[in-house]
């Protein structure tokens, strides 16, 4: 292992420090993993998904999410109850695993919201998600634990034997931990997919809630890897592969350390183990995606047009086959007689269902043009119209 030189973040500059952080050695496996992770992200980027389907997908990933991140710490609702719960009147009372679950999708939508308001990764942000994942629990539970009493260990224990199966850090080191991992993941030119695992480790290791560690672990190692590129157009769920079997989940977070933190967990000797693992799941999670928009693709052209009433199916059909690039509602209410108005609300329309968008300048909307999808699908949208 080796200390990383780096820079400590804070909310208005940057300090020099060292930083101790996992040194990651890329062996041919993780290489190799890294390498057939992208091959799949740039495939992908080829398949065309309406503006409906792709929000049916990314609501349903929220919700698979939301299931498995929970089912790890042992929530008992099933897949199904999950999404009932989520759907449900947000004013009604929810017991707690339904609350769990209904934080988590928040935790998600405000993720989502603050990648594209382009936040960066800040301990900040860590503590509002924790926030948003213990929501409706009791004061103490929320943000970053304090000294224990006198004769009463923090740990994590085993729920059969009642021994101490990790024994975190002291809550004095905690910040400083955080500030650590933060200026890791602002200064070092690490692989994002190697920055994604190492943030979801050292914040289930570090361990600085009193609870919500797992599930703010996933959730800010998902964030690094959406503002790093591999967001996968928000279809699929990561989480479900680390549900799938949360034995081999443990084992590899754990690595067969001592339980003690400052007895290994703090600079792991072979950090690769638990990298490899989850350059695994990610593989696995990349290839379900792209198999699963590929289908998505093929059968959602059908689905968009259906949306779409005989006038507007008609201006659609007017744009393709007249090969328009670029163009004002104006320009095409003079060409098919019909007014402007009538013209923006049809458009409106096409650009819901993803086969038209808006081209915004200073906040107005300036002019429209076709979609990558629906230059692509041309023949088989006007063969269906």
């Amino acid at each position: 292992m080796e200390f990383l030189t780096g820079l400590k973040y804070n909310n208005d500059y940057y300090q020099e420090r060292m930083i101790v952080m996992i040194k990651v050695p890329l062996t041919n496996d993780i290489l190799k993993r890294i390498s057939d992770i992208d091959e799949k992200r740039v495939k992908l980027e080829g398949v065309h998904i309406s503006i409906p389907t792709r929000n049916k997908l990314r609501k349903n990933s929220k919700k698979k999410s939301s299931y498995a991140s929970n089912k790890i710490e042992g929530n008992p609702l099933s897949e199904n109850e999950v999404s009932r719960v989520i759907d449900e009147d947000p004013h009604r009372h929810f017991l707690k695993p339904e609350q769990e679950v209904r934080n988590y999708y928040m935790a998600l939508e405000f993720l989502e919201k603050k990648r594209k308001m382009k936040e960066p990764f800040s301990k900040e942000l860590i503590l509002e998600v924790q926030a948003l994942v213990e929501k409706g629990a009791s004061k103490e539970k929320i943000g970053l634990r304090g000294q224990m009493p006198p004769g009463i260990l923090f740990a994590v224990y085993d729920s059969v034997t009642g021994n101490p199966d990790y024994i975190p850090p002291e809550y004095i080191d905690i910040p400083e931990l955080l500030d650590e991992l933060v200026a890791y993941v602002l200064t070092s030119d690490d692989h994002t997919l190697i920055k994604a695992a190492v943030v979801h480790y050292q914040l289930v290791t570090i361990h600085p809630f009193e609870d919500g560690n797992g599930r703010t672990a996933r959730l800010m190692s998902g964030y690094v890897l959406d503002t790093g590129g591999y967001d996968f157009a928000g279809v699929g769920s990561l989480e479900e592969y680390f549900a799938y079997d949360q034995d081999e989940y443990y084992n590899s977070i754990q690595m067969g350390l001592p339980a003690l933190y400052y007895s290994g967990r703090d600079n792991p000797p072979h950090p690769e183990i638990w990298i490899d693992y989850f350059l695994r799941m990610m593989e696995l999670y990349a290839s379900k995606v792209y198999e699963l928009s590929i289908a998505s693709a093929d059968e959602n052209i059908a689905g968009s047009l259906s949306y779409l009433n005989i006038k507007e199916k008609e201006l659609l059909k007017y744009i393709l086959k007249n090969s328009y690039k670029e163009f004002t509602p104006i320009d095409i209410s003079k060409k098919i007689g019909v007014t402007n108005k009538t013209v923006i609300n049809r458009l409106a329309k096409l650009a819901g269902n993803g086969f038209v968008e808006p081209i915004v300048v200073k906040e107005r909307i300036r002019s429209y043009r076709v979609t990558a999808f629906s230059e692509k699908n041309k023949k088989s949208i006007l063969k269906l119209i």
